[in-house]
């Protein structure tokens, strides 16, 4: 059996039961930072198992035809995250590519999302939206990463590095127009952070400042409501 447990992205009490269970009952745990998902086995108790696997993302292939081994030897095997979903930015894909072919079954453990909860504090409408991970770093890639979605009405989310927040925000705003937007940084945890309004003005806003911990950026989709009438000076 595979399981693909979510984690708690900052606040340790949005663990759930189910997940603390699962992890208590596999047989090999893959995981990003094995010392992070030490401590977290630690905090709940969690006997640590034989197999404790890094899974990253430059030896994804590798760790996932592993794990693939593991299943088809009986094994239950647990994917799980420094923080969020599996899968989603991070390393998992693979692995449910493979186990899905061989026909091993698969269950998800849902659970505490970056994604999800910024749009929740964001202001700004959830019911359509697309999430597209982290943006390209060079200039070019960056407007074309938010070009591709000037067009459409959805909301926008992405993970960013907080080293180029400001940077980011400013490509948007070319890109896309001044349209309403939310920066969420450490969500969950003590030092949560949100900060909304229009694209122009978070791009000034963040320009200068060093940002610590991790981002989440929501931006509005292409509708009036969302959009300021006025360029800014």
């Amino acid at each position: 059996m595979l399981h693909f447990v979510c984690t708690p992205i900052g606040n340790l009490e949005d663990m759930v039961p189910r997940a603390i269970r699962v992890l208590r009952e596999a047989d090999v745990i893959a995981c990003e930072d094995t010392r992070r998902t030490r401590a977290l086995l630690t905090h709940f108790e969690i006997s640590r198992p034989r197999d404790l696997v890094s899974y990253r993302d430059p030896h994804e292939a590798r760790t996932a035809a592993y794990l693939l081994e593991k299943l088809q030897a009986g094994m239950h095997v647990v994917v799980c995250t420094d923080g969020g979903a599996p899968g989603i930015s991070d390393p998992g894909y693979r692995i449910a590519r493979l186990a899905a072919q061989a026909g091993h079954p698969m269950a998800a453990v849902p659970g505490a999302s970056a994604v999800t909860t910024a749009l929740m504090v964001s202001g700004l409408p959830a019911a359509s939206y697309t999430f597209k991970g982290f943006p390209p770093r060079k200039a070019g890639g960056l407007l074309r990463f938010f070009a591709d979605e000037a067009a459409h009405a959805h909301t926008l989310v992405y993970f960013e590095s907080p080293y180029r927040v400001g940077k980011s925000l400013a490509a948007a705003y070319e890109a896309l127009g001044d349209r309403e937007a939310a920066v969420c940084i450490e969500l969950t945890k003590m030092h949560e952070r949100v900060s909304r309004g229009y694209l122009s003005d978070l791009a000034c806003a963040f320009k200068a400042v060093k940002v610590k911990g991790e981002v989440t950026i929501v931006v509005a989709g292409n509708h009036s409501a969302f959009m300021r009438e006025d360029e800014p000076d």
